[in-house]
């Protein structure tokens, strides 16, 4: 089993580029098939989830042709059928996006039901609420989402709820309806605004994305199109977080400034220096921060994504914080991973009291999640001797190189399966 040994108390510093953002690339992975033409995407990152996606993609008939590590071209012109059901599929959250991009240019889809990091339940039910509205027949059967409709027919839908995936996935189904469908209460984060940028760039119409009300009216086909996925906020965040507990100085580059200002605005209160360059952010750490409360929100709110890596920087800083997490109910899964290495944290329902400790202590930990493994990793760099992280596998669903770039930055981390491994990582860095 792969796990990650990490050698703490090395600031991080030098830079690190960023890669392109998951979230978004997997929507616009599967949004590429409902053209005939051929399609190029550039800055996809190399992750679990993105080839998982693509072999899916692959498997009912696309063409996908890997012309280098980030960049891929993919023709849906040959596709044989509209039921995804593979082991891979189930596994991975945005597999519901083939629904919306399916039902779109087929006018029917069934795919498996997802799975993802078990962080909460995380019920579609607004995308079939969408679907509905739209003129579909919804049913869930054996496991699949089935739809079909005779046509896709635009409404004035209303989410209950603030959904990125429903917003995503009703926006993909309404670009080739017939008439105008207005998506009220809709998502707003980064990732949304990309998706409709690539639909458009296929002849799309959608105006109004990254507010909550999204206009689009419908189009016959979609046509070809090259298009360069926005970089990942959640990697960027997480860099600037590692950074920060680390007492480090990194500069983050490739990234849009704007889409980290929730971030850049907690490590400020704590008392990092934060400098935004035109497409590069630098966090500097140079004294032991100080206590800060959070709430996590929806875009423009303080990332759910970054709530891990975020408490991990507070449980190191003076005082009490409180953090709130307001999206997912499971998403304190860590703490107690985190106990083990010498952290005070207590959780109540959905609020996490944290009480600041001098220093963390090596220990073996479990990724419980992707995000919560990326914010372990965080903590053993900034631990007092070894630590390891085991499950990795989850980690490694969302981040590129992950162990390569903290290595970059002087971070001691290593990839390794055996005991023997850890040993030779422990003599090697004494």
């Amino acid at each position: 089993m792969e796990q990650y040994i990490i050698k703490g108390g090395n600031p991080l510093v030098g830079e690190v580029e960023i890669g392109g953002a998951k979230n978004a690339a997997l929507a616009i992975l599967a949004a590429s098939v409902m053209t005939d033409e051929t399609v190029l995407i550039d800055n996809m990152p190399d992750v679990r989830d993105i080839n998982v996606l693509l072999q899916a993609i692959e498997e009912i008939g696309a063409s996908v042709e890997r012309v280098d590590r980030h960049t891929v071209k993919i023709n849906g012109s040959n596709i044989r059928g509209t039921t995804i059901d593979n082991e891979y599929i189930k596994k991975i959250r945005a597999s519901y996006y083939l629904i919306g991009a399916l039902l779109g240019k087929y006018k029917k889809a069934e795919v498996a039901l997802p799975g993802g990091c078990n962080i909460g339940s995380r019920p579609i039910d607004q995308h079939i609420k969408g679907f509905k509205a739209l003129g579909t027949e919804v049913a869930i059967e054996h496991g699949l989402i089935k739809t079909k409709a005779e046509n896709l027919v635009g409404s004035h839908i209303y989410l209950d709820v603030v959904s990125v995936g429903a917003t995503i996935n009703i926006m993909m189904a309404a670009s080739m309806a017939s008439g105008s469908t207005i998506l009220e209460n809709a998502a707003k984060e980064p990732h949304i605004v990309d998706v409709a940028n690539f639909l458009n760039s296929m002849g799309a119409n959608i105006k109004g994305a990254g507010t909550d009300v999204i206009r689009i009216k419908g189009v016959e086909k979609l046509h070809k199109t090259e298009y360069s996925i926005i970089p990942d906020q959640i990697e960027a965040g997480t860099f600037m977080l590692a950074a920060a507990a680390t007492k480090g100085d990194v500069t983050v580059k490739k990234v849009i400034p704007k889409h980290l200002e929730a971030i850049t605005a907690k490590l400020v209160e704590m008392g990092c220096e934060v400098e935004e360059l035109d497409d590069a952010v630098r966090v500097v750490a140079s004294k032991r921060l100080t206590h800060t409360h959070v709430k996590t929100l929806p875009y423009p709110g303080f990332p759910t994504d970054m709530q891990p890596q975020f408490s991990v920087t507070l449980a190191l800083a003076s005082g009490t914080s409180i953090v709130t997490e307001s999206i997912f109910e499971n998403r304190f899964k860590y703490v107690d991973e985190l106990t083990r290495m010498g952290a005070s944290i207590k959780v109540e329902g959905n609020t996490a009291v944290v009480d600041g400790v001098e220093k963390f202590t090596g220990a073996q930990v479990n990724a419980p999640d992707l995000r919560a493994g990326a914010a372990l990793v965080i903590a053993g760099l900034a631990a007092e001797g070894f630590t390891t992280v085991e499950d990795i596998t989850y980690i490694e669903r969302g981040y590129e190189d992950f162990d390569e770039k903290i290595r970059s930055l002087g971070g001691n981390i290593e990839k390794v399966e055996t005991e023997k491994d850890i040993r030779k990582f422990k003599l090697k860095i004494g």
